[in-house]
């Protein structure tokens, strides 16, 4: 568990810290509003990630909140081709399907995808097995026991954290039961999915009690609620919140990280390995000419 993690034909040691790129296939994603929903401009925004410094591409087609509803044919509609071209068109990159449907994972995985990121915790259990039958890698979160797309209303936890790493943990044990390779899984404490932002402050600053159970941990927070609340700031200004929430993340050990900015977030995980001495410099002038 504490080696490489490997997805598709990529390994990721465990001092790695890689970003996966988010590439919503949605007409009503709460941060781009559509702006790749339409497939030529989910390719390009694959390219951009890419050259930015991404290492992971997660497709996903369903608005992870509440709206209209999508059925798991216009779901694999509107992802399997996408994960096809990517497939094609990238052929190192690690493609991740977000989905909980275990129909629409079994498609995506038949189409390239070597990731399945199940963002509510087991909800569809057949979701490990279409992991374990193919062989891809599956993300075991926790989501408070809600069913997909809905919104947390007044949850309590006795512990917020010792209930996370429960659920994760024994999603996980489950998932190597059933066949899925112990070097594919990752856990995900899915801040804000069943947690307020109480809750999901709480999380990030005892992430190490995740990253202490061996497995490599994923961290979703990109421009999410948790960070709004935390500066009162829209949307769209949340950046420099999830940047920092990223360095903190970094340092106490997580390694895969879910983001709309690919870019910033690639130069923060950089910074925070130089930090730690688990990468040179890109340059050392100083002090020295």
């Amino acid at each position: 568990m504490t080696g490489a993690l490997r997805l598709g034909g990529a390994a990721f040691q465990p001092d790695e810290l890689a970003v996966m790129a988010i590439v919503n296939r949605t007409p009503d994603s709460f941060f781009d509003r559509g702006a790749t929903f339409a497939a030529d401009a989910a390719l390009r925004s694959v390219e951009r990630a890419v050259r930015d410094g991404a290492r992971i591409i997660d497709i996903g087609g369903v608005k992870a909140g509440p709206g209209a509803e999508v059925a798991p044919a216009e779901e694999i509609r509107r992802t399997v081709a996408t994960v096809a071209a990517v497939r094609a068109t990238f052929p190192d990159v690690v493609i991740s399907i977000d989905t909980w449907r275990a129909e629409v994972a079994t498609e995506a995985v038949a189409a390239g995808a070597d990731l399945i990121n199940d963002t509510w915790s087991g909800f569809d259990p057949a979701l490990a097995e279409v992991a374990a039958r193919t062989g891809a890698g599956l993300v075991c979160s926790h989501a408070g026991g809600l069913p997909p797309r809905t919104r947390p209303h007044r949850i309590g936890y006795a512990d917020v954290v010792a209930e996370v790493v429960a659920t994760v943990t024994g999603l996980a044990a489950r998932a190597v039961r059933l066949g899925v390779r112990p070097d594919g899984i990752l856990i995900d404490p899915a801040h804000d999915f069943g947690k307020n932002t109480r809750h999901s402050l709480e999380v990030t600053r005892r992430l190490a009690e995740l990253t202490r159970t061996g497995w490599p941990v994923l961290v979703a927070l990109s421009n999410k609620d948790f960070i709004g609340e935390s500066l009162d700031l829209p949307v769209d200004q949340r950046l420099e919140g999830t940047l920092a929430a990223t360095a903190v993340s970094a340092w106490l050990g997580a390694r895969v990280f879910r983001a709309h900015q690919v870019g910033p977030t690639r130069r923060v995980l950089d910074m925070v390995a130089t930090i730690r001495g688990d990468r040179p410099p890109a340059v050392s002038r100083r002090g020295l000419a």
